[in-house]
């Protein structure tokens, strides 16, 4: 609508009829890319701008450190792997680097990766295999690293800061669920909320995608195929079908 107006509106612009509207035009536009550059500089060397160059220099450090870019700036494997994640980046990253899903079952892999999208505390103690628990240890493990290296790069955020972000609390609902338990059942396993399970097990299945799309880029076929596989096991029943819980 608004479109059309504007080029009925044209009409009424004599301008337009100039023999030297297209000079003039040229001139108007060259002036107008000039002054967006302008406000582009002026926009780097505010405070604004630069109050972020710090930290930006920072996660740099970072990034070189954990060997994800070269100093150069050239982006290396474990950077290209890192760009298919849309959040945890580094502890995802290193997680399949050190491949710590490695030992786990499809299952216990969803599991141990609902860390990265529950974000709640729970006051129940959840029920996990051995080799789930060696799977989280890792991942505090890692986080910790990542946590310290962060630290001494100045990043305004304490290792205990970091690793804490990671919570545990769906990890055998999740494990449960993927094993095939009735929702009823395993929302009795739990003090968190169903439409908080519902949603937390979505988003897991969106991590799991991009787990895959990782491995295939290391050429990990084993790692894609136990992706697909634990994807395919909690894609099921009330959790993928539209309801008052994801609305």
């Amino acid at each position: 609508m608004r479109l059309r107006v504007l080029r009925e509106s044209l009409r009424e612009f004599n301008c337009i009829n100039s023999p030297t509207f297209a000079e003039q035009f040229a001139r108007v536009q060259d002036r107008m890319s000039v002054q967006e550059e302008l406000d582009r500089l002026l926009f780097l060397v505010s405070d604004q701008s630069l109050s972020l160059l710090p930290e930006y220099h920072q996660r740099i450090k970072v990034l070189q450190s954990l060997q994800y870019v070269e100093s150069s700036g050239a982006v290396q494997l474990k950077g290209r792997v890192a760009c298919q994640i849309s959040s945890h980046e580094l502890l995802l990253t290193e997680l399949l680097f050190e491949n710590v899903l490695s030992p786990l079952a499809p299952e216990e892999s969803a599991a141990l990766l609902s860390c990265l999208v529950f974000t709640q505390k729970t006051q129940v103690e959840p029920h996990i295999t051995n080799t789930l628990q060696e799977g989280i240890d890792r991942v505090l493990s890692v986080a910790k690293r990542i946590g310290e290296l962060q630290r001494d790069c100045e990043i305004p955020q304490t290792a205990e800061e970091f690793v804490g972000q990671f919570k545990f609390g769906l990890t055998e609902v999740v494990y449960c669920w993927a094993r095939g338990m009735p929702f009823a059942e395993i929302a009795q396993l739990t003090d968190v909320q169903e439409g908080t399970v519902v949603r937390c097990i979505q988003r897991l299945d969106e991590v799991l995608k991009e787990v895959r799309q990782a491995a295939r880029i290391v050429g990990d076929s084993v790692l894609g195929s136990k992706m697909e596989k634990a994807s395919l096991a909690i894609r099921r029943d009330i959790v993928f079908t539209a309801s008052l819980y994801t609305h």
